[in-house]
């Protein structure tokens, strides 16, 4: 018996015009984004107010569009303009309207405050369902990799070097194209197209040498400013022991990338290649939820100054911790006391936790044994932090941390797709930043409202 197709017709019309609504499951998450994103006032957003020009699109509208889309781990504009005519779900979230992606990139980088709205915006609405309940929290960083190559970065030895080579270089170019515009009435089109590369290469080799030279001018001023802190505290009778005011120069082996300079090499961990990237910081809700209350980028390497940065990130409005947990790396005096002295129970790993790893069999060639430091030569903190983190409850609360704010990395890493960033600058990784934690806190109480 010869089998039997259903009808095929792919020029068939629709006989009534149809309803994106049926389409759409009701429980698909494009409702609660829309919804959610309404909840922003359109007095955060940056508009044309002048009224000139063709009707803009609504704002709400648009940041429901690029959180969705960064949701389902579609960050570029331009697959976001593929989306609102390929998916079925963007269309009806876009009411069948289609922005260009130059529209989409425009909205995502001047709506910075919309953006930091949205994601407090979301946070109240969890706390409101009584699905958020702040007060024991984790704190962790992850290496993301900047929009740059790690192979555009240059030393300030060689740039110095390289800025006089192409001093000369250019002025050779220059005195040809003038030797040859004597003696040829058209311009060498070769010799121009040499001379501007050259040109712009100097421009950014500068611009890098620039870079560096400002952060070892940063860097003495600051250094200046905590020696007179150290000399006002112990009131030392001469006043002409101030520090000196002759400014600092990088040392040699400082290195700058030429595409984002406020961007630094980077390792994850010491097993890791070295790239060039940014370290994003998370504040993560432990009692149940799963939920990032705070957020920001640094281009610090590592973690140690950003405990006490990253729990202030936390709006007031959402809560206060009233416990924080985190890891060997962020062990430092300062952000730990600076909790404590706000009333915080802060509990820090001072030990490595890859000691603690235990293997059947390690491949690695032995390695002789490291003397260790008698406790004397530690720290009072540490011996206090060390002796907190023995006890039973502390262990408890302690375990905790890896399985509440590295799993919301590995979501966002391996489920949502972001690898990389796509902007260039820290203003505006943190803004990246800050619209996917807010697209991972979306979809999290999504799911969890249900």
């Amino acid at each position: 018996m010869a089998p039997r197709f259903k009808t095929l017709d792919r020029e068939q019309l629709m006989l009534l015009p149809p309803d994106l609504k049926e389409w759409i499951p009701q429980d698909d998450m494009v409702h609660f984004f829309i919804e959610t994103a309404a909840l922003v006032p359109e007095s955060k957003f940056i508009l044309n107010q002048a009224g000139t020009g063709d009707e803009q699109y609504h704002p709400h509208m648009m940041l429901a569009l690029i959180l969705y889309s960064y949701s389902h781990g579609f960050f570029s504009s331009r697959k976001i303009e593929r989306l609102t005519w390929k998916d079925v779900s963007v269309r009806y979230l876009c009411a069948n309207l289609h922005p260009d992606h130059d529209t989409i990139c425009t909205f995502r980088v001047r709506n910075e405050t919309a953006i930091g709205e949205a994601f407090l915006e979301v946070l109240k609405l969890a706390k409101k369902i009584g699905i958020l309940k702040v007060g024991t929290v984790s704190v962790d960083g992850t290496k993301i990799k900047a929009n740059a190559s790690i192979h555009k970065s240059i030393r300030y030895d060689r740039a110095k070097e390289l800025e006089g080579e192409l001093d000369l270089k250019v002025k050779e170019l220059m005195e040809k194209a003038k030797a040859a515009d004597e003696v040829q009435e058209g311009k060498d089109e070769n010799l121009n197209g040499d001379l501007a590369r050259h040109e712009v290469l100097r421009e950014k080799i500068r611009k890098a040498k620039e870079d560096l030279e400002k952060r070892a001018s940063d860097k003495a001023s600051l250094e200046k400013k905590t020696s007179k802190k150290k000399n006002n505290k112990k009131k030392d009778s001469d006043d002409g022991d101030s520090p000196q005011d002759t400014p600092s120069q990088p040392e040699n082996k400082w290195q700058s990338n030429m595409t984002d300079s406020e961007s630094r090499i980077m390792k994850k961990n010491v097993h890791s290649e070295y790239t060039q990237a940014y370290n994003g910081q998370a504040v993560v809700d432990v009692d149940g939820t799963m939920m990032v209350l705070g957020c920001y980028v640094t281009n610090n390497g590592t973690d140690r100054k950003e405990l006490a940065k990253a729990v202030n990130a936390i709006d007031l409005t959402i809560g206060e911790p009233r416990i924080v947990l985190a890891d060997n790396g962020y062990a430092s005096e300062g952000p730990v006391q600076e909790l404590q002295k706000k009333g915080l129970e802060v509990l820090v790993s001072v030990h490595s936790e890859q000691t603690h790893q235990k293997r059947l069999f390690d491949f690695r060639p032995r390695k002789e044994p490291l003397l260790k430091k008698s406790p004397n030569y530690q720290k009072s903190w540490v011996k206090e932090m060390a002796k907190a983190m023995k006890e039973t409850r502390a262990k408890d609360l302690y375990n905790k941390r890896k399985c509440t704010v590295e799993p919301v990395f590995g979501i966002v890493k391996q489920a949502m797709g972001f690898r990389q960033f796509l902007l260039r600058g820290l203003e505006k990784v943190n803004l990246e930043w800050t619209l996917i934690m807010c697209a991972y806190n979306m979809k999290r109480l999504a799911v969890l409202s249900k």
